[in-house]
């Protein structure tokens, strides 16, 4: 999953960001709300989180905007203060979620995977593909009950397919959503985790999931092809 943290606090980028990291997510992070429209604007993220007070562009302006144009990616909406008035306003702009400041990183992480499921028209933290299992809060995966072994990459991979079941998912897609722009993608990186991602989840059952459509992408289903 991927997320956008916009955040001028240098302190909170760090903290935050290295959380939903570590929490699994591909993470962008933006220090002005100029920066963070324009990401916002350009990249699907499954989630943004987002701060009111910003330099350049305020929060909830930004959230304007991009309502506007017709972006409907869940935000999480990070406000010092926890008014009635402010709660209603940002939810008034098209806010789905809020937090106060100061909070708790269980608490923000919570939400934003709360968020991601909502994105994905889904309520349940596990997403069960014929024998396939994936525990999204303790992501860990099982295919005909036994336990299979994936790094971080290749889980992001297989959640991202698995919330897409049965859609086509293009290459640029992928990468939009489980890399950040620090890997080349000019490289096969995405061919050679599907590759690999193939031989761990098939180990325990042979019967192929993810199929590949020459020319459009990969589809992730358990019915033969």
């Amino acid at each position: 999953m991927k997320v956008l943290f916009v955040e001028d606090s240098a302190r909170l980028q760090m903290s935050v960001g290295r959380a939903l990291r570590k929490a699994g997510y591909v993470v962008d992070v933006s220090g002005d709300g100029e920066d963070g429209l324009w990401r916002a604007e350009t990249t699907d993220y499954d989630a943004v989180v987002l701060d009111i007070q910003l330099p350049k562009l305020d929060g909830l302006s930004l959230l304007q905007k991009l309502r506007e144009k017709g972006k409907n990616t869940h935000v999480l909406l990070l406000t010092a203060k926890d008014t009635v008035e402010d709660r209603v306003r940002g939810l008034q702009r098209g806010a789905d979620d809020y937090l106060v400041k100061p909070f708790a990183l269980e608490e923000l992480l919570a939400r934003v995977e709360a968020l991601c499921r909502r994105a994905y028209a889904s309520k349940q933290p596990r997403l069960i593909i014929g024998d396939l299992e994936i525990d999204t809060v303790a992501k860990e995966v099982f295919r005909a009950g036994h336990p299979v072994k994936l790094m971080p990459r290749e889980y992001l991979l297989l959640e991202y397919l698995v919330r897409r079941a049965g859609q086509v998912v293009s290459r640029p897609e992928i990468e939009a959503h489980i890399y950040n722009e620090e890997v080349d993608l000019m490289s096969n990186v995405v061919e050679s985790a599907i590759s690999s991602l193939r031989k761990k989840i098939s180990a325990p059952n042979p019967a192929p999931l993810i199929h590949t459509r020459h020319g459009l992408g990969y589809v992730l289903k358990a019915e033969p092809e």
